[in-house]
């Protein structure tokens, strides 16, 4: 295996040190990561939920808030239409809570057995026959053009909430709330559909506040050389959408010249911190008496937060975290607009403390749709795993129980392999209702009896992924070949609909290698699941086709399409043809591994571990941190049960620094076997981690190589 540390440039590691206030270590694996822009970096470092982007900064959210309203103060019933994997699961449990908690007459749909994906005209007509007015869509809904022409059709509106790429044309919807709408200026594409409902559910309850709708403007003076700097925001929901600074002289321009006055003069309230020292600074800038009536922050600034009492914006912007994040480093006005948002946070708990509540499903639902976790996904799983941690809810106990998590530190791991499979079984099966129910029981025994048939799924879901891949790998491997080893490609009637995407996903890492796998849907249509590693955009390979698929959509490294049975030879030609012409696909081998940083013997402590706990949580984009030390002594090792075609694992324990280090081999019992002996120096390239072995927690390396020191 293959070394790589990338170089660094030593002074850009110091400036991000200097500027963020953190140490040079994480510096460096910052740089190292290319994490150095201050949008990216503040996800890294901060975990303040007003770091978030604001909800209204999608296109059509204030319209989607306002038709809630009148539907919420005219009794009209809503259906929540959401899709059956563990994204769609969380994200209509959260949304029919959320309305349920605002007293709406709200109910639910999602696929059912072998109901095709999203909204079905068949669906829409019995939701017009239970007397429903309004739909909103939950991590589906935008590729359904024609099934919102059937609901416009019948005098029911339709709010799309999605997080999936449209097609060249957009449903006819009366709002849609999707970061990856063409036209849209959310800044973060990249939420899960979980995430959207999140945001849009944090946007209802900011409505019910006295700023929703509503334009104000914050504004601050500051002395100059033989100048006033005079700048000003406007904003509405929390969103900057107007801004202006002015450079004063004194005595030269009047008042009457000033694009500052007509700024202000627009009968919004103007906020300020200090209004006698701000009035103070304007009256000198235009000598003359500045008379426009200010607003000021201070009583409740002072109120919230006793200890910042005394301080001026001044001397706040030198501590406060969000002037680090501004484009000119400690901008004053933006110093005051993020006091400006922390009072609202602090003053409304829906917004803070009770939104945390509902983040361990976003978390949940983040992870298993295998969202980049970076930007405000960091914060929102972030936040959710520390939920899931330390005060679970309810209806999550049994599984927490099954996976023996209660108590424990929840990872984004721990919700890849033990949570998630347990929730999307039931969708993969055909019945996602039964998790939606069970998340959305009260009574605890029903909480049991859901969980129960959760489990039950889960094992005869596992029965069925081994049976099928038992039955498919000959032709794994066969078709592999004919497509030049670039392609893995897999039709197999006895396959499951349900669990294509298990296989798909299965055969891509034993073949590092982009892969389909097709099922007979007995309509006359197969349906197909894709996965691919790093380096292969999904969605973009299966536009090169899509005059044969009757649908296709998903993510970069996952999707899914169907198309006709007399479609299915020219598609397979066509993707051939295509794969000929594709000779730049990124090699996902893993005989190369990235180290984040080399650690000498000084720094080799277990207060290491505060180090990877900063860049968690983990997962697309942002994998563990690998770590290498040099001369480590190999003091014992010992050959434990499992590994894989006979290669044992291997347990080991290396002496450096003066501590004893447990160490995890997978894999790597034939190369200790034949190349290491006890009291051997060894360098290492490893991931930490802890081991929870009889509820005893305490560090382990998992050794991703070792080398004998020379």
């Amino acid at each position: 295996m293959k070394w790589i540390k990338k170089s660094l440039d030593i002074e850009e590691v110091r400036q991000l040190s200097s500027r963020y206030k953190v140490d040079l270590l994480t510096c460096s694996i910052l740089a190292r990561r290319r994490i150095t822009d201050r949008d990216k970096v503040k996800y890294f470092l901060e975990n303040d939920l007003l770091f978030m982007h604001s909800p209204f900064e999608f296109k059509d959210m204030e319209s989607a808030i306002e038709r809630v309203i009148d539907a919420i103060e005219s009794n009209e019933k809503i259906r929540v239409f959401g899709d059956k994997d563990v994204d769609g699961i969380t994200s209509t449990v959260l949304l029919v809570n959320e309305l349920k908690r605002l007293g709406v007459d709200v109910s639910y749909t999602v696929p059912d057995g072998n109901d095709p994906y999203g909204m079905t005209v068949e669906k829409i007509n019995k939701a017009k026959e239970d007397g429903i007015s309004l739909i909103i869509t939950v991590d589906c809904g935008i590729s359904e053009v024609e099934e919102i022409a059937a609901a416009n059709s019948l005098y029911i509106d339709t709010i799309v909430l999605d997080h999936h790429i449209s097609g060249e044309v957009l449903p006819d919807a009366y709002a849609i709330i999707d970061p990856k709408q063409k036209g849209s200026n959310y800044p973060f594409p990249h939420l899960a559909g979980c995430g959207v409902c999140a945001k849009f559910i944090w946007a209802l309850r900011f409505a019910s506040s006295q700023y929703f709708n509503e334009d104000y403007i914050l504004l601050h003076a500051q002395p100059g050389n033989d100048s006033i700097i005079v700048q000003a925001m406007k904003i509405r929901n929390l969103v900057v959408v107007d801004r202006i600074i002015e450079i004063i002289n004194p005595g030269i321009m009047s008042p009457q010249q000033s694009k500052l006055i007509d700024f202000l003069n627009c009968g919004v309230p103007i906020i300020v911190l200090d209004e006698e020292v701000e009035r103070r600074q304007l009256s000198k800038a235009f000598n003359s008496k500045f008379d426009i009536y200010l607003q000021d922050l201070r009583p409740a600034l002072n109120k919230s937060f006793p200890s910042l009492s005394t301080k001026s914006l001044f001397a706040l912007a030198k501590i406060s975290k969000s002037g680090r994040y501004s484009e000119i480093i400690g901008d004053e006005l933006d110093v005051l607009m993020g006091i400006f948002n922390s009072l609202i946070f602090t003053n409304d708990p829906l917004l803070s403390k009770d939104f945390d509540t509902i983040l361990d499903l976003v978390a949940i639902g983040t992870v298993a749709d295998m969202m980049p976790m970076e930007d405000e996904n960091r914060i929102l799983v972030r936040r959710g795993l520390n939920v899931l941690s330390s005060n679970p809810r309810k209806s999550l106990l049994p599984l927490l129980a099954q996976a023996k998590l209660i108590n424990k530190k929840i990872t984004t791991t721990h919700i890849g392999w033990n949570i998630s499979p347990i929730i999307n079984s039931a969708g993969r099966l055909g019945n996602p209702q039964v998790a939606i129910e069970m998340f959305l029981a009260s009574d605890q025994e029903e909480i049991e009896r859901k969980s129960a048939e959760l489990f039950s799924f889960n094992k005869e879901r596992q029965k069925l992924s081994d049976e099928a891949w038992h039955s498919m790998q000959n032709e794994a491997q066969d078709n592999y070949e004919s497509f030049g080893s670039k392609l893995v490609f897999v039709k197999d009637t006895k396959v499951a609909r349900g669990i294509t995407g298990l296989m798909a996903s299965r055969l891509m890492n034993a073949f590092k290698s982009p892969s389909m796998v097709l099922c007979d849907n007995e309509d006359g249509t197969y349906i197909g699941s894709m996965r691919s590693p790093k380096g292969f955009h999904i969605t973009k390979f299966l536009k090169n086709f899509e005059s044969l698929l009757l649908n296709f959509g998903g993510h970069a490294n996952a999707g899914g399409f169907s198309l006709k049975k007399e479609n299915l030879d020219p598609f397979v030609k066509q993707v051939s043809d295509k794969l000929d012409h594709m000779d730049d696909l990124e090699d996902a081998s893993d005989d190369e591994v990235e180290i984040d940083c080399s650690i000498n013997e000084k720094d080799f402590t277990p207060k290491l571990m505060n180090l990877v706990e900063t860049f968690e949580p983990y997962g697309q984009n942002n994998t563990p941190l690998i770590f290498h030390i040099e001369k480590a002594q190999l003091v014992d090792y010992n050959f434990v049960n499992g590994g894989k075609n006979g290669n044992r694992n291997v347990k080991l324990v290396v002496s450096f620094n003066s501590y004893r280090w447990p160490c995890i081999y997978w894999n790597g019992g034939k190369k200790i076997d034949e190349e290491f002996e006890k009291d051997m120096f060894v360098d290492l390239v490893f991931k930490m981690g802890y081991n929870n072995y009889q509820n005893s927690e305490s560090i382990q390396l998992n050794i991703i190589d070792i080398k004998q020191s020379t």
